[in-house]
């Protein structure tokens, strides 16, 4: 594969009905590819946890998939209220999430430290009161 693929999704704020679609398009177009299982699972986690973040937190927002030879990078982009303190957002089990979320079963503070966990690289960079960009990296050729 010489060129780039590229996929684009427009995640639907406060709709959990459909929180998660863009994971499972992504899913299927890289069994399509042929990529191999794990590859596909560490991005399907990070991208589910980064849809249902921007559906909790941002009133949705974008995901931009790119698949390159040697690597696949996740592009999330919302306009929502950003993140205060990066590094207490990341510690697992921290929420700023409502209790009608909560009560839905998201919420559980663990979106970000899953979305690190599952991908090799990932860069936060976010300004309060005018919103997020999330990118994180898989690399296809681990040695």
């Amino acid at each position: 594969m010489s060129e780039c693929l590229k996929f684009h999704f427009d995640v639907d704020g406060e709709n959990f009905v459909s929180a998660g679609q863009a994971s499972v398009q992504v899913k299927k177009n890289l069994r399509q590819l042929g990529l191999p299982p794990e590859i596909i699972r560490q991005l399907s986690i990070a991208m589910y946890e980064g849809e249902i973040n921007m559906v909790i937190h941002a009133g949705g927002g974008e995901a931009d998939v790119t698949v390159y030879e040697d690597r696949i990078e996740i592009v999330l982009t919302d306009h929502g209220p950003g993140i205060a303190d990066i590094s207490l957002a990341m510690q697992e089990g921290y929420s700023t999430a409502t209790e009608s979320v909560r009560a839905l079963g998201f919420g559980a503070g663990m979106g970000l430290p899953n979305m690190k966990r599952y991908t090799d690289e990932m860069a936060i960079d976010s300004v309060v009161g005018k919103g997020t960009v999330i990118t994180m990296c898989v690399y296809l050729n681990k040695q």
